[in-house]
């Protein structure tokens, strides 16, 4: 290992998100890398692939942003249009957890795909809006920033959000794709974002810089953000190893629901007596399926008669 050379971290090279700095520059990033997690997402739904590939950029902005707050939470990323996708949101809490969900009409999807590309964020969501939520727990007011959907990639909408929200240079890469082996053919995904830290009396101007970072950031292939055999370390090595990068920080990842049979419980509670009893199916249960997970549950009438009390 060269000098520049970042160090090993104590975590695994797959299904993480990490923090890394640049030798002495005024540049912060992160790199997350998604393997079993995404695929465990995108695969509870038949998705179409550009649909699929969708969430999965969304599943990885939520976790190359989340992984930087220094608060107990969620953030929650979500963009909704009028095009072939109405939405797609995907939340990432601060012990890790990943869950995503798009809603999209497979027809128009299908006439959207019919090109020679896979068509991006623009094109299957329409006009609409790109939406950034904090979530403190219920002692705080969720705090929101909203954007228009820029450009064919979420990337393009992040780093919109950024600059106008708030006022921060940042460049955004979202890669999904998949492998096969022997064992069959899995989802993978990865992002990677760099910031621009403000300008200083002791720093005096980081424009040029700036440009320099962008300039080698843009380099980074998709191929290289999903491929399984390309560490993070080696990653960043090959970006910036004529300066120097560490990686620090690191995180797991792990796709988990929120759902729960309380949490269905009360939400149907929230019904009215004649409702909950429409709802009632031949079995004599109530059956909900999770819209993120596709978990179903089946739940006696009893059990929300006594959380609506």
């Amino acid at each position: 290992m060269t000098d520049h050379e970042p160090a090993a971290v104590s975590a695994p090279t797959d299904d993480l998100a990490a923090a890394f700095q640049i030798e002495g520059w005024p540049v912060r990033g992160r790199l997350v890398r998604l393997g079993d997690a995404i695929d465990k997402i995108l695969s509870a739904h038949a998705y179409p692939e550009p649909v699929a590939a969708l969430l999965g950029e969304a599943c990885a902005l939520a976790a190359l942003v989340g992984s930087a707050l220094k608060f107990e939470g969620r953030l929650i990323v979500q963009a909704q249009g009028d095009g072939p996708v109405r939405y797609v949101v995907a939340d990432y809490d601060t012990d890790g957890h990943l869950r995503g969900y798009c809603r999209f009409d497979e027809d128009e999807v299908a006439a959207a795909s019919s090109g020679f590309s896979r068509p991006g964020a623009r094109t299957l969501l329409g006009q609409g809006v790109f939406v950034m939520t904090l979530d403190r727990g219920p002692d705080f007011e969720r705090t929101q920033g909203i954007t228009p959907i820029e450009g064919e990639s979420l990337s393009l909408a992040a780093e919109h959000y950024f600059v106008q929200s708030e006022q921060i240079p940042t460049k955004v890469r979202l890669a999904v794709g998949s492998v096969t082996d022997e064992t069959g053919t899995t989802w993978r995904a990865g992002g990677a974002l760099i910031q621009l830290i403000a300008a200083d009396d002791a720093r005096g101007s980081t424009e040029e810089v700036w440009d320099r970072t962008r300039a080698l950031f843009q380099t980074l292939a998709d191929d290289e953000l999903v491929d399984p055999t390309i560490t993070p370390e080696t990653l960043l090595f090959r970006l910036f190893h004529e300066d120097g990068v560490r990686l620090e920080d690191a995180r797991a990842l792990k796709a988990q629901c929120r759902c729960s049979a309380e949490r269905i419980a009360g939400v149907l509670a929230s019904f009215g007596p004649e409702e909950r009893t429409d709802m009632v199916e031949p079995d004599g249960k109530i059956h909900v399926t999770c819209e993120y997970c596709g978990t179903l549950y089946k739940l006696a009438p009893e059990v929300a008669e006594a959380q609506a009390q």
